[in-house]
């Protein structure tokens, strides 16, 4: 019985916010609008300056986002997701 509780606790902790409710998805907020945004029309855009500026600021909103997640999100697994398009993004942007 002590083993469910602190499993439950743990679950609890990882997929619900404070008020108990699951929370795995959000509505969007303006990050993840503007990186939508700059990430579709750079590539629409394809080649040139226009693409390398759309690029980079999809870069820093998806950024933003990541950040935001990992020191504000409600729960375990909105950190670790934030945690994970970090990295992915440093990955994309700079080890590519």
């Amino acid at each position: 019985m002590l083993l469910m509780v602190k499993n439950q606790a743990f679950f609890d902790k990882c997929f619900k916010d404070k008020h108990g409710r699951l929370a795995l998805t959000a509505a969007p907020n303006l990050p993840i609008i503007i990186w939508a945004v700059a990430a579709l029309a750079s590539h629409l855009v394809g080649h040139g300056a226009v693409h390398g500026i759309l690029s980079f600021i999809a870069h820093v909103a998806i950024t933003w986002w990541a950040l935001l997640e990992i020191f504000q999100g409600v729960n375990y697994f909105r950190r670790a997701l934030g945690v994970l398009v970090l990295a992915f993004t440093i990955y994309v942007q700079f080890l590519r």
